[in-house]
């Protein structure tokens, strides 16, 4: 998976666990046991998502490092 695929995926189950909210506050259980299994998924796929994101970081060209200012005394 890339980091734009995983993001995407991301994006999707969070829309879907945001469209079962209202069925859970309306009292419907099987929405909320929806949700449960939902953010289940959502830990591991973020958990993924990190490690790419510091993949996608790496492959970055490096940045300068910044001088040190002198203090006057």
């Amino acid at each position: 998976m890339t980091f734009l695929q995983t993001t995407e995926e991301l994006a999707e189950l969070l829309m879907s666990v945001l469209e079962d909210v209202p069925k859970v506050l309306k009292g419907n259980k099987t929405a909320a046991q929806r949700i449960r299994t939902k953010t289940v998924l959502l830990a591991k796929l973020a958990k993924v998502w990190r490690r790419e994101s510091l993949d996608q970081e790496k492959k970055k060209a490096p940045r300068k490092k910044k001088e040190k200012k002198k203090r006057k005394v």
